[in-house]
């Protein structure tokens, strides 16, 4: 499953470093961290997409604590 989420990020050197970061999360297959859009693109296992996105949101507060994901 592919989702899209809007994300509120600083500067795009953090938004790299998120994407990295989203990468590593078991599950995820793909992502993308967009400075520009203020876009994140999650493609992750169906079954447990809402854990996953659990596991996104930590890997990207530790990256930038004041970062903003809206999962709705």
């Amino acid at each position: 499953m592919k989702k899209k989420f809007k994300i509120e990020v600083d500067c795009a050197n953090c938004a790299a470093k998120m994407e990295e970061a989203v990468k590593k999360v078991p599950g995820v297959t793909d992502a993308t961290v967009s400075f520009m859009t203020q876009k994140l693109a999650v493609e992750a296992d169906d079954e447990r997409f809402d854990a996953i996105m659990g596991e996104v949101v930590k890997a990207c507060k530790k990256v930038e604590p004041d970062c903003e994901i809206h999962l709705k």
